[in-house]
């Protein structure tokens, strides 16, 4: 019984030193990011945006968000900052409120292996665009996306969207039609709208296509609930 427990002892410091190493080979690399609100603004020091091209990105991303830079320069279009915790985006000092806490969609250490997005926003059409690549880490079936983070993705999309028409929002209720999956690595166009607004309910639709339009992947609707004021 000791011996046992002097081997399971041995393992679980040989794994301990092997996360260590791990921790202290990877230090340096920047913290991803995410933001959640529009109301205020957040200090930008010594702050990465990971809304910007990184080395990660396919060229048909890439594309996607030189198309749509063009088009901010009209003002039409603007391009949303993402950061990697809420509390950069809210009243009050982020380092009280931010120690210890990541957005959901930026949690990662490093580049490309999960959520890789950016979001534009027309505020006189009410639609706001994601441009989405799914990392490795975000896998269900083989070589394909988990149908969990397609709605994540729908979620967040939709939600910046009510957000940033109508100011802080709760996701009530949201309805997805699955079209077809999404290999991982692809280049998305995650496109939301919100469609009509009834006292505090915001109603919005979503849909995900293939970079160039040609595939519907999923589609959505969404209600959400603007926060009391």
């Amino acid at each position: 019984m000791v011996l046992a427990m002097l081997r399971g002892c041995r393992r679980l410091l040989h794994k301990s030193k092997t996360l260590y190493t791990y921790r202290i080979q990877h230090q340096e690399t920047t913290i991803s990011s995410c933001y959640y609100s529009v109301r205020h603004h957040c200090p930008t020091e010594e702050l990465r945006d990971f809304g910007l091209p990184n080395t990660t990105w396919s060229q048909n991303l890439r594309n996607l968000y030189n198309k749509f830079m063009e088009l901010s320069k009209t003002g039409g279009w603007t391009r949303i900052p993402s950061h990697n915790t809420i509390a950069h985006h809210l009243e009050g000092d982020p380092l009280e409120t931010g120690i210890g806490k990541r957005m959901f969609l930026r949690n990662l250490d490093s580049d490309g292996l999960g959520f890789e997005y950016c979001m534009f926003y027309n505020k006189d059409e009410r639609r706001m665009v994601c441009l989405f690549q799914p990392g490795p880490y975000l896998e269900g079936p083989p070589g394909y996306a988990h149908g969990g983070c397609i709605a994540t993705i729908i979620d967040s999309t939709a939600g910046a969207g009510a957000v940033y028409t109508c100011g802080s929002v709760m996701t009530a209720n949201l309805n997805i039609t699955y079209h077809k999956p999404v290999p991982l690595g692809s280049t998305l166009f995650v496109e939301s709208h919100v469609d009509k607004i009834q006292g505090r309910k915001v109603y919005s639709s979503c849909h995900i296509q293939s970079y160039d339009g040609v595939i519907l992947h999923a589609e959505a609707t969404a209600l959400f609930i603007k926060a009391n004021q």
